[in-house]
């Protein structure tokens, strides 16, 4: 049984490598191992995940997808939900999350010794769920932001908002890769962030330049 995990965070102020251990724990007490990890921070809101494109590029027919939670796959609109599962089920990619515990069962049953209506009935029965799984991560995931928003709009009502705070140790970081000669994706990669953090960090740093010389 070959285990991809799939781990990803929302922002660059978040760490994506905090459920490695928690996902290492989970298949260990089953007596089984992750072959591979897949580690990104993007929005659930985005289909240009470049890891999980990666993951369901590198799996073949039989191979599981691990996530920590249902809501680290997507918080997508249902439309386009669907239209990954679609993608993951045509590849014959089993998925399972660790805070969904019917989908556990993929992991103590193989191919070889599962009856087929078995088989059959918990693969209906946990697309049933991830679909219902899914559908509510998103209806969280719009429920906080627009409390969110109703919070920024009286913060600014109040004159209080200050915006989000800046990650200062990434924003480094990024100017030195960038010097260094590294394209802009390479920097996303090696620092642990997105395209739009790189380029946001270089005209912050412009900026700061220009200021200086003025």
């Amino acid at each position: 049984m070959f285990i991809r995990a799939y781990c990803r965070a929302s922002t660059d102020t978040q760490d994506a490598n905090r459920a490695k251990r928690a996902l290492q724990d989970f298949v260990k007490d089953r007596n089984l191992e992750i072959a591979a990890f897949y580690i990104e921070n993007r929005s659930g809101r985005s289909m240009e995940r470049p890891e999980l494109r990666r993951l369901l590029d590198d799996a073949h027919e039989g191979d599981v997808l691990l996530v920590e939670s249902v809501d680290r796959l997507s918080r997508l609109p249902a439309q386009e939900w669907r239209t990954l599962r679609h993608d993951i089920e045509s590849r014959g990619i089993r998925v399972v999350a660790q805070d969904l515990p019917s989908t556990h069962t993929v992991l103590s049953h193989s191919q070889s010794n599962d009856d087929e209506m078995t088989g059959r009935v918990l693969a209906a029965i946990n697309s049933m769920l991830l679909e219902v799984v899914a559908a509510q991560a998103e209806a969280d995931y719009l429920q906080r932001r627009q409390r969110q928003m109703q919070g920024i709009e009286k913060a600014k009502r109040q004159q209080k908002y200050r915006g989000r705070p800046l990650n200062l140790d990434i924003h480094k970081r990024v100017i030195a890769l960038r010097k260094a000669g590294h394209s802009i994706r390479e920097v996303a990669k090696l620092a642990g962030t997105s395209p739009t953090t790189v380029q946001r960090a270089e005209k912050r740093a412009r900026a700061s330049d220009d200021k200086a010389s003025a």
